[in-house]
């Protein structure tokens, strides 16, 4: 045992990683699969956050009016920068990084803010201005951001996780509905019928398939379901060839940023969302992967997430955040590693710098991303479920953090408008369910659990991330 380790750390530095406290302690992050599983397995990862990843740059560049051209250069730089993003989130250095399996990329929070600049006068240099500052605001604020992770024990991070998988749901059922509203195809039986398929092989695989399959469920299924689409001539491969099968990245391509003040505020309060939510993200991977996750390597890891997001305005990105959807992966596959979702990240690069890679994975169907997507964004549920198991409810107010948060958290699902009438700063905010669900499970647990005032409360689960926070800090 002690030369297998003295042997992982020559490799491990002679291949430019000091891993130190990370080997001695062999936290299941950490751990070396090999370069074919983290090839096989980061791929899993690519194909799971693929849609997401070109849905904002698509939807933005549509609704501020780019041409196809130009949506076209925004969706190679999102890919290329996302993948330098994850390398920068999972193998890190000093003061950045989480070095955890964080997939990156661009964020849909901002999608709204930015449709919104753009449609009221704003040029796209303003967007890129605006996320440029915002986003060095975000590094300079991210120690504060770390510091309430005390605040996060398993009743808030529970609510919190929970809602980020439900949260999801709906863009699983889109996904199987075809994607576009609009298509004439849309909600259509074979559709349908094809998201079913690579969810019955998915679970087929899950139930008969040796461990080794089990782990590549997810990837086997979606292969299969492509198959079965091309078969049934419901996916089309034929423009995969058409276009440069070279793009080297274009610095600036879209112009020097320009820096308009209304435009910064606006990116500003979606940073704080963003902030949010990758704290979220980061606390639920601690919870799957069973680590350690305290305030320095929370702030370690916002500040990743803004440093990429203050670079990406130089390719013609934008702001980068924590993927949910691939935290729902790690739950189910069991694979923890680190390195396989920089294996990921290297993909991205790749995938950014070759184009024709990056039009073969979007041609498969959406539907069949759906498919797998149902079990994926589900089993996030599952792991915010399992986190809540821990909390006691035979105290009340317990009962009434978990109650109010997650219905607070379904408020933009049940009602997408039920803030429009409120300042834009507000909707921007509370856009998400997930930020409703962490302001308000935060708040009702400081007031419950923390704020004192004559008889002292009875909290009878202690805090765990809390004195994870206190004992590493």
């Amino acid at each position: 045992m002690h030369v297998a380790n003295f042997t992982l750390v020559i490799h491990t530095k002679l291949k430019g990683f000091d891993m130190n406290d990370e080997t001695k302690t062999a936290s299941p992050e950490h751990e070396h699969l090999g370069m074919g599983k983290n090839l096989t397995y980061g791929f899993q990862h690519v194909l799971t956050m693929y849609g997401g990843l070109i849905a904002a740059p698509l939807v933005v560049g549509l609704g501020i009016g780019l041409s196809q051209a130009d949506i076209g250069l925004l969706i190679t730089a999102s890919i290329l920068v996302a993948g330098l993003a994850t390398l920068l989130q999972t193998l890190g250095f000093k003061w950045f990084g989480s070095k955890l399996p964080i997939v990156q990329g661009t964020s849909f929070a901002a999608v709204a803010s930015m449709i919104a600049i753009g449609s009221n006068g704003g040029s796209f240099q303003a967007i890129l201005g605006a996320i440029m500052v915002s986003s060095i605001f975000g590094i300079i604020i991210a120690p504060f951001f770390s510091k309430i992770v005390r605040f996060f024990p398993p009743i808030v991070t529970g609510s919190i996780i929970a809602i980020i998988g439900i949260s999801l749901l709906p863009v699983a059922i889109r996904w199987m509905m075809g994607g576009n509203p609009k298509a004439e195809n849309w909600g259509s039986m074979e559709n349908i019928g094809l998201a079913a398929f690579t969810l019955f092989v998915l679970l087929l695989l899950t139930k008969f398939g040796t461990p080794a399959i089990k782990r590549l469920a997810v990837l086997l299924s979606i292969f299969c379901g492509a198959i079965a689409a091309f078969a049934l001539g419901l996916a089309d491969f034929s423009k995969v060839s058409d276009g440069a099968w070279i793009a080297l990245p274009n610095i600036l391509g879209f112009g020097m940023p320009v820096f308009e003040w209304p435009a910064i505020l606006t990116m500003s309060i979606v940073t704080i969302v963003i902030l949010t939510e990758t704290t979220a993200s980061l606390l639920a991977i601690g919870e799957i992967v069973d680590t350690q996750v305290d305030n320095k390597r929370i702030a370690d890891g916002l500040r990743a997430d803004m440093l990429s997001s203050a670079l990406a305005p130089l390719f013609g990105a934008f702001m980068q955040c924590a993927f949910v959807q691939n935290v729902g992966l790690v739950a189910i596959t069991g694979v923890k590693s680190r390195f396989v979702v920089a294996t990921a990240g290297g993909i991205l690069v790749v995938l950014g710098l070759l184009p024709v890679f990056g039009r073969l994975v979007a041609s498969i169907p959406m539907p069949v991303l759906g498919g797998a997507g149902l079990v994926l964004f589900g089993s996030v549920a599952v792991s915010g479920i399992r986190t809540l198991s821990k909390v006691d409810y035979q105290v009340q107010s317990n009962l009434i953090i978990v109650a109010v948060s997650l219905a607070a958290g379904l408020i933009p699902l049940i009602s997408p408008d039920f803030f429009h009438a409120m300042p834009d700063a507000v909707q921007t905010l509370f856009h998400s369910g997930i930020s409703i669900t962490c302001i308000m499970a935060v708040l009702l647990n400081l007031f419950f659990n923390h704020l004192h005032v004559g008889k002292k409360p009875q909290v009878s689960n202690l805090p765990e991330v809390a004195a994870t926070a206190e004992n590493h800090s």
